[in-house]
């Protein structure tokens, strides 16, 4: 690797950045996303171009590093000049000429290929001098994205500000598989640089949706809205069409014994009152708890509540309003943790027409700003809470709500409060349990004032006979 000596990156930069990409990247990160070491692959097309000045503008205002690297392919083309030695004129199948035109070829392969590298790491160099930020530059020779992916993960860069197009882009090309395949396989925050023409004048858009990652793109979009000088606005999309498609699909399959079992017509009603409603409160406290961190960064924030396919509405909006940025969460509220990108992601990575970050770093809110905000008590839970002495009061309730929260409940009732006293009781759970003082407090007069009767709310126990014994009965 060659550093560029005018302006080359300081240890310091280095460990900043391995804060942020810590084992506890899940957890809280600092308060401003501050970015401390930034990586450019670079193949000097228009899109690697652009990165390379958003790249110089953030680690201005942050005092980051900028890499800029390159990868080379000399073997590839070794491969292919042995595979087109049989189309040689009959004056070079020789021996002694072919393995004069390999040694030549391999010579001017390495030494060409590699040279051209550097010159292309010069153009990143020169821009970063010109602008006294510090720069490295690497070059690697081997396969472009897995080297690129095994230099990023072997690092600690923090940001990584690549073209969504190389060089290879024809006028069909939605995104290049370099940057596809880079994008699925590292754990850093990734902006993609689509908009390789006139600088767009609209906001930061983040997409919201109560997953860590997506309030993570959130602290991003709030550093970078300070940096660009952007308006910031969040979008939440819930879907209450969804069930409707399900049902219909499930009618269809269910037998008379299977429907019964399931409850079709109880469970259909349930949808259509409840839950339709229901997801609409919860994606309109996903955007509260947004608008106040943004508050608490001095930000204002517009928030859009939209309803609808996610992707789709995502997509609709953003041609609409036409952003600046499209800031999303690598992975969502529904996704598995070892999943590359979420769905909604993937579709976005492809389909979106302006930059888009896609945010690896995970932000859990406090509890009680999302509790607040998404979570509602039914009139049962509160009158217990009021039983609870009034100097322990606010401390249960934070414990109630943290489990809650945990368990996925956004309705605390008097089980979930049951389930929350039962997990404090457990062997060793009043010193990892945060909100022991829920029952310390409580216990002090004998009998914890908000605990149900011994045999009040006794449920009977489920059916689990299998369906199609019922259907012979």
């Amino acid at each position: 690797m060659k550093s560029d000596r005018r302006w080359e990156c300081s240890a310091i930069a280095g460990a900043g950045a391995a804060e942020v990409h810590s084992e506890d990247r899940a957890g809280p990160v600092a308060e401003r996303a501050r970015y401390s070491s930034v990586y450019i692959p670079f193949d000097n097309s228009v899109h690697a171009l652009r990165a390379v000045d958003l790249g110089i503008a953030i680690a201005r205002e942050t005092g980051a590093c900028v890499t800029g690297s390159h990868v080379y392919a000399a073997g590839l083309h070794d491969r292919r000049f042995r595979q087109m030695e049989g189309g040689l004129p009959e004056r070079y199948r020789e021996e002694e000429k072919l393995a004069e035109q390999r040694e030549v070829h391999d010579d001017l392969i390495t030494r060409g290929l590699s040279l051209i590298s550097e010159c292309y790491l010069d153009v990143v160099s020169q821009k970063c001098g010109e602008a006294q930020v510090p720069c490295q530059r690497v070059a690697l020779e081997g396969k472009n994205w897995r080297k690129l992916v095994e230099d990023i993960r072997g690092s600690s860069h923090d940001l990584v500000i690549m073209g969504a197009l190389g060089l290879g882009a024809v006028a069909s090309s939605v995104v290049g598989s370099v940057c596809e395949r880079v994008a699925r396989r590292i754990d850093r925050d990734l902006l993609i640089v689509k908009a390789a023409g006139e600088e767009p004048r609209g906001a930061i858009v983040v997409g919201v949706d109560g997953s860590a990652h997506a309030y993570g793109a959130l602290k991003v979009a709030l550093e970078l809205a300070r940096i660009f000088k952007r308006p910031l606005e969040a979008v939440a999309v819930y879907d209450p069409f969804f069930h409707y498609v399900a049902f219909h699909g499930i009618a269809g399959v269910l037998s008379p014994a299977a429907a019964r079992v399931f409850r079709f017509r109880e469970q259909e009603k349930l949808h259509e009152e409840i839950i339709d409603a229901g997801l609409a409160r919860i994606y309109r406290g996903h955007l509260e708890v947004a608008a106040k961190l943004a508050a608490a960064e001095g930000v204002e924030l517009r928030t859009t509540l939209l309803a609808g396919k996610a992707f789709e509405q995502l997509l609709n909006y953003a041609r609409e309003r036409e952003p600046w940025l499209l800031a999303v969460g690598r992975i969502g509220a529904h996704s598995d943790a070892t999943m590359d990108l979420g769905g909604t992601t993937e579709n976005l990575l492809r389909a979106a027409p302006c930059n888009l970050l896609l945010a690896a770093r995970a932000f859990e809110p406090p509890v009680e700003q999302v509790a607040d905000a998404t979570m509602a008590w039914t009139r049962e839970a509160e009158a217990r809470m009021q039983r609870v002495p009034e100097h322990a009061r606010g401390i249960a309730r934070r414990a109630v709500a943290m489990h809650a929260a945990a368990q996925g409940h956004t309705v605390v009732t008097s089980d979930v409060i049951d389930a929350c006293l039962a997990a404090f009781a457990r062997p060793g759970a009043a010193h990892a349990a945060p909100g022991n003082t829920l029952q310390d407090e409580t216990a002090k007069a004998g009998k914890c004032p908000f605990a149900h009767r011994a045999n009040a709310g006794k449920r009977k126990p489920r059916r689990t006979e299998p369906i199609a014994d019922e259907g012979r009965k």
